[in-house]
């Protein structure tokens, strides 16, 4: 039997398509013309991000499913896939009120909760997201068990932490595939915000839920999320200090994000713009809570941005012009891949799979759930040579990629 990623990509867009959507049909809910789909589904020439967005948005898929870099329901290992059960079963059983009785003396107390969080951010940050994955089920177990039988003056630490572990939840599970999950997770996330009376939570969940949407190729609706989350903190930002400021502008620049995912320029550009703002009164990255915002974090999303919106050019300049040392590694990672894909754009096919080759060899398990750098094989891949080679076995595909 043909595995997914034996087919070529105009075969998967096909097949993805269906028989209850025609061509034509495709061609007018992703915005793209006819003889574009046409070219598309028959392999003639490599597609470009708008292009491949677009299509994957259209066809409510990600981008790395079109590409045959994962299945359509995520191909994963069983380690990682008996993790997503366990994370779902903790997700729900909590929710639902389900929470085993503590061992006598075995009972978390805040603090320890508390740096828990800490180890299971720094987990996530580092982009080892099916580790931070085996984290969060238990630690959402205990913060279930802390919650049950917190006194009064400590219930709203508690759904702060409960907050915590199940947006935690949402965001693991939406980059491995779980979309399904993802939603709940972050509902039940804003449910303990709310009751924590958080502002800064609630704030930092309109990215988070933008995230998902966007993963799930509802990029209106994460435009929507990501601004009207923005909206209604910034005016009270300027009375809750940096965490609020932050979370702010982390929406702004979800908001920048879905923009330039629509092709949409100059609102892409403004709401950079005031990203860039929001990161200079900041004066610094701010990390709390799982959540990372500042000048360097604006700097690698506007990276992106432009990339997104075909700025080849413009986004290798604005690479060089900022410091990257305050991201995070699952950030400078990313923004890595953003530069491999200008330099592929730009037609610097050595330098971007150099680039791209050092990234994904540095952090193979990272890399495999990326749609990026099956975007520059694709691209890439005509000429064949060691790199193409090394980089299919990290990533466990075809080097023949199309």
């Amino acid at each position: 039997m043909s595995q997914w990623g034996d087919f070529t990509t105009g075969e998967r867009i096909k097949m993805l398509r269906g028989k209850d959507l025609t061509q034509a049909g495709l061609a007018e809910r992703s915005g793209l013309s006819l003889p574009t789909v046409q070219k598309a589904e028959q392999d003639k020439g490599p597609l470009s991000l708008p292009t491949l967005l677009r299509l994957a948005e259209a066809l409510h898929s990600d981008v790395s499913v079109v590409l045959g870099q994962q299945a359509p329901r995520r191909g994963m290992g069983s380690d990682d896939r008996s993790m997503l059960r366990e994370l779902s079963r903790t997700v729900h059983d909590t929710a639902a009120g389900i929470v085993a009785d503590p061992v006598e003396g075995a009972a978390p107390g805040q603090a320890d909760l508390a740096e828990a969080a800490e180890r299971m951010w720094r987990v996530y940050w580092r982009g080892a997201y099916a580790e931070a994955g085996s984290l969060v089920a238990p630690f959402l177990r205990s913060v279930a068990l802390f919650a049950q039988a917190a006194p009064a003056d400590q219930q709203a630490a508690a759904n702060g932490l409960l907050s915590d572990a199940y947006r935690a939840a949402g965001l693991i599970s939406n980059f491995l595939g779980a979309r399904d999950l993802a939603y709940a997770s972050v509902g039940h996330a804003l449910r303990h915000a709310e009751l924590a009376a958080d502002p800064v939570r609630i704030s930092m969940l309109g990215s988070a839920r933008a995230r998902v949407l966007l993963r799930d190729g509802r990029v209106e609706q994460a435009l929507r999320e990501a601004e009207g989350a923005a909206a209604r903190a910034e005016p009270r930002f300027s009375e809750q200090g940096a965490g609020l400021l932050a979370a702010y502008g982390k929406n702004i620049v979800f908001a920048a994000v879905a923009a330039s995912r629509l092709g949409d320029a100059d609102r892409s550009a403004d709401l950079l713009s005031q990203a860039h703002a929001v990161a200079a009164r900041l004066g610094r990255d701010v990390f709390g809570n799982g959540m990372q915002f500042g000048p360097s974090y604006a700097g690698a999303q506007a990276v992106g941005v432009n990339v997104t919106l075909g700025n080849a050019g413009k986004a290798l300049d604005l690479s060089r012009r900022f410091d990257p040392s305050g991201l995070t590694q699952a950030a400078l990672n990313r923004m890595q891949l953003d530069i491999a894909l200008a330099q592929a754009d730009s037609r610097q096919w050595d330098t971007s799979l150099d680039t791209l080759l050092e990234v994904c060899s540095a952090h193979p398990e990272w890399a495999k759930h990326q749609a990026i750098p099956g975007v520059i094989i694709q691209r890439a891949g005509r000429a064949g040579n060691s790199r193409i080679r090394k980089l299919s076995e990290i990533l466990g595909t075809s080097p023949a990629v199309r």
